[in-house]
């Protein structure tokens, strides 16, 4: 582990050896397959340090790393950039808050995202303190300025966003929470995966349950993430729910206590 020293920012040369960790993590982990996936961190108010194109995650060395300003032009370094990298300035430009940020292709998690499922049932209480909901961004080409504009609503109020057709991208106050939230995206999308379509069945938490996980998350000082709806009727008045939603629940329990009084 990258020790961070006593400044704001990290050196750029703990920078490029955290980058280098994360980066060789995304690949055991199969999250990225041959030269997929970015890295970025903030390593001044105006500077940061990010892998370069066309390498492999997994066999990266600190040369290769690049330093652009936030309009994206070269500082020093004798690589160039990801494309993808519009991607990365966008997030740090719509929140101040970010020190780092990750893209890769986790499997099961671009697996929703090419299906167009968001990452939003209650399930898991770890989910819901660390990572919260998770959104799909609209369609855009890869590497394109359409792909940073099709994120930027989500970079203040969320911890990560899918991008449709392709992948996932996460951020945080350090380069090792954004890698931990995309872990546990891919964690988040897997039990999903299993209780949806292999198992068939999931028992969701309850709006009081909910509640309390989010207030947890808020002490635990994470005021980002997105809250999803408990599967009940205990809905606070500013919900603001729309009567579909609320008949859709109220004809689901219905039937569900009927099936059981007859046991059909």
């Amino acid at each position: 582990m990258v020790e961070k020293n006593s400044s704001k920012y990290l050196t750029d040369e703990e920078a490029a050896h955290a980058i280098i960790e994360v980066g060789k993590r995304m690949y055991l982990k199969g999250f990225v397959a041959s030269n997929d996936g970015n890295i970025s961190i903030k390593t001044g108010g105006n500077e940061i340090l990010t892998t370069p194109t066309g390498v492999s995650k997994g066999y990266m060395t600190p040369e290769m790393m690049v330093k652009v300003d936030l309009n994206g032009q070269v500082v020093s370094g004798n690589t160039k950039p990801s494309s993808e990298l519009k991607m990365h300035l966008r997030v740090y430009s719509e929140n101040p808050e970010v020190m780092a940020v990750t893209h890769a292709h986790p499997p099961v998690a671009t697996s929703f995202a090419i299906a167009g499922i968001e990452l939003d049932r209650a399930i898991l209480p770890e989910a819901v303190v660390n990572l919260g909901t998770v959104p799909i961004a609209p369609y855009a080409t890869p590497g394109s300025q359409a792909v940073p504009d099709s994120i930027a609503p989500y970079c203040r109020d969320y911890n990560a966003v899918l991008l449709a057709n392709h992948g996932a991208v996460t951020w945080g106050k350090d380069v090792f929470e954004a890698y931990h939230r995309l872990e546990s995206l891919e964690y988040y999308a897997t039990v999903l995966m299993y209780t949806g379509n292999i198992i068939g069945k999931a028992n969701e938490l309850n709006s009081k349950q909910i509640s309390q996980l989010v207030e947890i998350r808020r002490k635990l000082g994470i005021n980002t993430g997105g809250t999803p709806k408990g599967k009940d009727l205990e809905y606070n008045t500013g919900d603001n729910l729309p009567d579909e939603f609320l008949i859709r629940d109220i004809v689901e329990q219905v039937t569900s206590t009927v099936l059981k009084k007859y046991k059909i």
